[in-house]
């Protein structure tokens, strides 16, 4: 059976999204199954974006600050919300 081509970028999708489209495409077919996940797929963009507010308000501010900060590979910080300021604090990421 010769594969169709897909309209999905799968090198732009996350591991879990490539399980999830090869698993429908498995269990309904190629092409349902491509079908369900684009609708589906789409659905969930559109959920993430109307997710937070905060998490753009939060990049929009730290974006100028990109040059003056250096975070190393790895870290980890949490802001949290204090009397009239922030507390940022690093995160141990061992356990």
């Amino acid at each position: 059976m010769p594969k169709t081509k897909s309209k999905i970028d799968e090198k732009m999708l996350t591991k879990g999204e490539l399980r999830k489209l090869n698993a429908l495409r498995k269990s309904v077919g190629d092409d349902l199954g491509t079908e369900a996940f684009a609708k589906w797929y789409a659905q969930r963009e559109k959920d993430e974006e109307a997710s937070d507010p905060n998490i753009a308000l939060i990049e929009d501010a730290l974006n100028p600050l990109i040059e003056k900060i250096s975070i190393p590979r790895g870290g980890a910080y949490a802001v949290r919300r204090g009397r009239g300021r922030f507390i940022v604090e690093a995160v141990s990421l061992k356990t």
